[in-house]
């Protein structure tokens, strides 16, 4: 494990499962193509499969990028995966006004979630900076 491990190979092939949604381009930052995949299911397929080969070379490249620190990104991502709408990755985080507005609209009708996709993991290597 590196020093400045902020991200998971194996959860990354998880949200791969799932990648004609781009779920694992959004956990290794990858906005734009993350929505690309979103939007065309994985560039009907296609990018989804060459995606199992380019994980390892994604997960080193956001490890460089972001700072690891007192939050740990596997963590808020898995509650924003699977949690989101309830805001309690807003709470992992320590943003408790903005959880709690998650929790009693859906995630802001859903694009405080859509939001987060796109932004978590700068949220997130702002607070450990």
């Amino acid at each position: 494990m590196g020093q400045n491990d902020t991200h998971s190979i194996p959860i990354g092939y998880l949200y791969w499962i799932f990648g004609f949604t781009g779920a694992h381009r959004f956990y290794y930052g990858k906005q734009i193509t993350g929505t690309i995949w979103f939007l065309t299911l994985g560039l009907l397929g296609i990018g989804w499969l060459v995606d199992a080969f380019l994980i390892p070379s994604m997960d080193r490249n956001a490890d460089r990028k972001y700072k690891s620190g007192r939050i740990d990104y596997n963590v808020a991502w898995a509650l924003l995966t699977f949690l989101g709408v309830l805001g309690v990755h807003r709470f992992y985080l320590g943003k408790w006004l903005t959880g709690a507005f998650y929790l009693l609209t859906a995630g802001l009708f859903g694009a405080g979630v859509l939001y987060d996709l796109w932004t978590l993991n700068g949220q997130i290597d702002e607070i450990n900076r």
